[in-house]
């Protein structure tokens, strides 16, 4: 706990939730490079345990950002071990490939739940310490499903376009009180495990580098106010757009 105490009064916090060994982790690392100290949010609290030894000045807390009373319960150990976040990026996703009609209804329910409800989640309970503060940063991570819906996505783009809405709508309203909103369209296959054998045959400048994702955000943050961004594209240089 003295160890808590001493981030709490030192550190400027950020909360990342959707922490998995991929882009999650890669911008958690980020900004403990930069000085803060980061509350993990994921629903595996296994997995968080082992990134919380393997990164300093983390927090790891199990939550289902979906589920508004777990996020109740998540944000109060937050503030009560850490302090206020002053940085929140929502990187949690849920995702399903299929068409329209072979779709699941209630899995488009479920990606909804995660994608823009847990954004809406987050984001009231975080950006009221954020205004009274008159500074902060939301972020939210998506992809080109926010922009078109293809066939096969059916399940997933239409959550997507309605996070990016509802990212834009937030920038509308905290931008004028110094909180600045953005979102990051990711039209990449980024490069994890699963995704490299997938893409098996594909050189390595094929995949977009979690640490430059994780680099593109930690930039967003430190944007000045006479510059910020709300949309911003990240691609690798030979991707097909």
């Amino acid at each position: 706990m003295a160890r808590r105490k001493e981030m709490q009064m030192t550190k400027p916090i950020a909360l990342v939730s959707g922490v998995g060994p991929g882009t999650g982790k890669a911008i958690v690392e980020r900004f403990v490079r930069g000085g803060y100290c980061v509350a993990m949010l994921a629903r595996s609290r296994e997995r968080l345990d082992v990134f919380a030894r393997e990164i300093p000045d983390t927090l790891a807390v199990a939550c289902d950002v979906a589920d508004a009373t777990q996020v109740d319960a998540a944000v109060a150990r937050v503030r009560k071990e850490l302090g206020a976040p002053e940085v929140l990026v929502h990187n949690a996703v849920g995702g399903w490939f299929a068409n329209f009609l072979d779709l699941d209804p209630a899995i488009l329910n479920n990606n909804f739940q995660v994608n823009a409800m847990g954004l809406l989640h987050l984001a009231q309970r975080l950006a009221p310490a954020m205004i009274d503060a008159g500074k902060g940063t939301i972020v939210a991570t998506g992809n080109t499903s926010a922009l078109r819906g293809k066939a096969s996505f059916a399940g997933f783009a239409p959550t997507k376009a309605a996070q990016r809405i509802l990212a834009e709508s937030m920038a509308r309203t905290l931008g004028p009180k110094g909180v600045h909103v953005a979102y990051v369209v990711i039209d990449a296959v980024i490069d994890l495990e699963w995704t490299r054998r997938l893409n098996s045959d594909k050189p390595d400048e094929f995949f977009c580098k979690p640490a430059d994702i994780a680099d593109e955000i930690w930039h967003l943050v430190q944007q000045p106010r006479s510059a910020w961004s709300f949309n911003v594209e990240v691609r690798p240089f030979g991707e097909n757009w």
